[in-house]
């Protein structure tokens, strides 16, 4: 289990790791070069420091090896400065390293220094909040791993009567329904293969990316 964690960048993606992390009874080291984002982290339970990520006495002292994650989440503010902290970090033998990338170019060079993992989350959620507004049956999604998505949805009108066994979602959309949220019943079920859809239900599936977006466009 996850225990100590570092975030490096505290704007608005890096304060909102850290604070869901410290909320989630973790050991978090926030850091940032602004005092004032300093301060504010310290104030929801977090360990925080003000210095710059590129110093690497600096790192050095946060003690990245004993820290079971390290976030570098610094944005659009220096490129540079999130590239040499992210090599920082894995030089000094953090085991598991988060970086946040701008763009695809970012990203690359953010694996090649050695990042474990890289996320865009600008990018993630405009994605999933496109398929909102192009699908009015999308109720919302979480990514699952690099390529999977958890969605919840309404049936399209032309799935209501039919059963899952009749509709063959995981060979003709490769999308597998594993629980179904029905009105009334205040409770989310196993999926039964033999019981026909309601309007009102409400499936929460796996699948790759898009794979939702080509089942509502043509069911």
């Amino acid at each position: 289990m996850i225990k100590q964690a570092i975030v490096i960048g505290l704007g608005q993606f890096g304060m909102s790791v850290a604070r869901a992390l410290a909320e989630r009874g973790l050991e978090v080291l926030a850091v940032d070069r602004r005092e004032e984002r300093v301060r504010v982290a310290a104030g929801f339970g977090a360990e925080a420091a003000a210095f710059d990520a590129t110093d690497t006495s600096a790192v050095a002292r946060t003690s990245p090896e004993r820290r079971d994650v390290c976030v570098c989440a610094i944005g659009d503010e220096s490129r540079e400065s999130s590239i040499i902290c992210t090599a920082l970090l894995r030089q000094m033998g953090a085991r598991r390293v988060i970086a946040r990338a701008n763009d695809d170019l970012h990203a690359r060079i953010l694996g090649l220094v050695g990042a474990h993992e890289v996320v865009n989350p600008e990018r993630d959620f405009g994605e999933r909040f496109a398929n909102r507004i192009m699908h009015d049956r999308v109720m919302g999604e979480l990514p699952l791993g690099e390529d999977l998505l958890i969605t919840e949805l309404r049936p399209p009108p032309s799935f209501v009567g039919h059963t899952l066994a009749e509709l063959r979602l995981p060979s003709r959309y490769a999308i597998t329904v594993v629980a179904v949220r029905r009105a009334g019943r205040g409770a989310v079920l196993m999926p039964d293969p033999n019981d026909p859809l309601r309007d009102d239900d409400v499936l929460v599936v796996v699948s790759k990316q898009k794979a939702v977006s080509r089942l509502l466009e043509r069911g």
